[in-house]
């Protein structure tokens, strides 16, 4: 098994080490956000299905003594597949750091989502206790949008069923309706992709495996690129200039416009909308594409031979 594990070995490194590098370092994701979302979910899903495959393979031995002990404990068999299991003993080391990795992997996403859930329940008792139910006999206090009294512009989602959009009454002041409709058109965009759903996954994973490459990058990228793709649809709708001065308005406030600004990719987003760069040729966008949605299909291939004969 050791001549397909190799194989595997490689392809994992050089997607969790090299691949980030020349992927941030690269300026198409910043023209192309979505393209750019899925060529890093694109190398994620390489890396764990490389694990998934090392793993499935390095527990081979353990596979044939499990399927051999029925016939049993002393039969030719069975001794085989001890002998197997011991002739290549870092194998079972590698299975054991293996399957420990995909513990982790699954008590990481267990602890993100407990605490989304439980920042959810939050902020949706917040909102109940800042904008109680009506009498029933008066209309729904709620609907797709919720306006809070607050001096201060904001707007955000909050990841619910259905979503709830929240705007505050100093937006409501201090927007115009077509900039009040680029925000609400970026929010919707938030909410109709999912994209609450990749955060939780890349923050996971970067916290579960902070000193991998890949997994860092991929949550930064993501947190970046999300908010670059929802302002192009709010930009292709509302206009780029309207937008950047919706979200110069939300965030002014916060020292948006200011050289110390703690808020380094506000800067950057108002500054893509004034200037906006421009955009991958359909030709170019149909190649990439193409070569990010291979590499989640290299490892099932590298494994197959290896998972056929062990099934057989």
């Amino acid at each position: 098994m050791s001549l397909y594990l190799l194989p595997l070995a490689a392809l994992a490194l050089v997607t969790a080490l090299w691949a980030p590098r020349v992927l941030t370092r690269s300026p198409w994701p910043t023209r192309e956000p979505v393209l750019g979302l899925w060529a890093w979910q694109c190398l994620t899903a390489t890396a764990l299905l490389c694990c998934l495959c090392a793993l499935l393979l390095s527990a081979a031995p353990v596979i044939e003594t499990a399927r051999a002990w029925p016939t049993g404990p002393g039969s030719p068999a069975v001794t085989a597949a001890w002998d197997l299991a011991f002739a290549h003993p870092w194998a079972t080391a590698f299975a054991l750091l293996l399957t420990a990795g995909a513990v982790w992997t699954a008590v990481s996403l267990s602890r993100e989502l407990f605490h989304a859930f439980r920042h959810r329940s939050a902020r949706l008792a917040y909102l109940r206790e800042r904008a109680p139910d009506l009498p029933g006999t008066l209309p729904a206090a709620r609907g797709p949008v919720l306006v809070l009294e607050d001096e201060y512009p904001d707007a955000w989602l909050t990841p619910s069923f259905p979503p709830q959009l929240v705007l505050t009454t100093g937006a409501l002041r201090k927007l115009t309706a077509e900039q009040i409709e680029a925000v609400l058109t970026h929010e919707l965009v938030h909410a109709r992709a999912h994209h609450h759903w990749l955060l939780h996954l890349s923050t996971a994973l970067a916290t579960g495996f902070p000193r991998i490459p890949l997994f860092a990058h991929f949550c930064d990228q993501t947190h970046r690129l999300v908010e670059l793709a929802a302002d192009d649809t709010a930009s292709r709708r509302c206009g780029h200039r309207t937008t950047a001065l919706a979200l110069i308005e939300l965030n002014q406030h916060r020292g948006v416009l200011t050289c110390a600004t703690t808020r380094p990719l506000l800067h950057q987003r108002v500054d893509r909308l004034l200037q906006p760069p421009a955009r991958l040729s359909f030709p170019r966008k149909a190649v990439v594409s193409l070569y990010t949605g291979v590499a989640p299909l290299l490892p099932p291939l590298l494994a197959l031979p290896a998972v056929a004969h062990i099934l057989r």
